[in-house]
């Protein structure tokens, strides 16, 4: 006889609420249950051309009122390292550049075409870091916001 005879109704049930429980827990495993992370220039040196996370002034007029170019911390994320550069004119943000981004593979490329500028964007909209995350590109958000902070943290901002 069948195991899901129609004379057992209650093993049905208990069969079907378990599968259930099984599927539900297999999804939330394969969320990642880690943010990312900063690696220091110690640990992890900045690329050939950039700055270290230490200020370098491009020309300055005098006191606050100078141009300012911080590149903040490289922000080890789940598809790759994120940092980023930012400039800085009489205390407010005048340019924000991503130095590093995820483009290992086609769908990176595809992903940061497009929250790049809208990162970039946010930012000198808010003159912070804190700015909203592009949706489709989390990982990459969350390092370009941590990376963009730790700059202005260098600039004294």
């Amino acid at each position: 006889m069948h195991a899901l005879n129609k004379n057992r109704p209650l093993r049905r049930v208990l069969l079907a609420s378990a599968t259930t429980v099984s599927g539900i827990v297999l999804l939330l495993a394969l969320k990642p249950h880690t943010g990312p992370t900063v690696v220091t220039d110690s640990v992890a040196p900045a690329p050939a051309g950039s700055a270290s996370a230490a200020p370098e002034a491009s020309s300055s007029t005098g006191g606050s009122t100078g141009t300012k170019t911080v590149t903040g911390d490289t922000v080890q994320t789940r598809w790759g390292p994120v940092q980023v550069k930012v400039t800085i004119k009489s205390g407010k943000i005048t340019d924000v550049t991503a130095v590093q981004y995820p483009t290992e593979n086609p769908r990176d490329q595809q992903i940061n075409s497009y929250a790049v500028p809208q990162l970039r964007s946010e930012a000198l909209a808010a003159q912070s870091a804190d700015i909203d995350t592009v949706s489709g590109a989390t990982y990459t958000s969350d390092g370009y916001k941590q990376s963009l902070q730790s700059a202005l943290d260098s600039a004294g901002l």
